[in-house]
């Protein structure tokens, strides 16, 4: 089985822009925690190491940054007909939209790309290990 290892680099400065996703770096630790735990519970193996460092704050995983791993994809919402709201009524949202980030802070990676980047990562290392049936 795959193993997905997700590294956070991060400075002890503390964030500058008040409009980010995650406004501290504690924040985005325990984002990727929540996530690692997530996919543990699926039976995923992954790990998450935290490491502070000078350099500008980066998530790593398996090795890539996450505009590495994203770069080329197409990353679509679903149409309200693909959903699974059961006939209910769309959600009405109100501030920036789902996929805008601002690419100077990691924190400010949106839930929808980092879990992409991740299932990418996933799929990358098991492209050849699909079981083989026996009949």
């Amino acid at each position: 089985m795959a193993m997905i290892d997700i590294e956070y680099r991060h400075s002890e400065a503390e964030l500058q822009d008040p409009t980010i996703r995650r406004r501290s770096t504690g924040a985005m630790a325990a984002y990727i925690k929540d996530l690692i735990f997530e996919m543990q519970m699926a039976d995923i193996s992954c790990k998450f190491t935290e490491t502070v460092t000078d350099g500008p704050n980066t998530v790593l995983i398996n090795g890539r940054t996450i505009p590495e791993i994203i770069e080329g994809l197409e990353i679509k919402m679903l149409e309200v007909e693909d959903s699974c709201d059961l006939g209910q009524g769309g959600r009405v949202v109100f501030g920036r939209p789902t996929l805008d980030w601002n690419r100077e802070y990691v924190e400010d990676v949106p839930d929808t790309i980092m879990k992409n980047a991740i299932a990418k990562v996933f799929a990358d290392m098991n492209r050849n290990n699909i079981p083989v049936m026996d009949q």
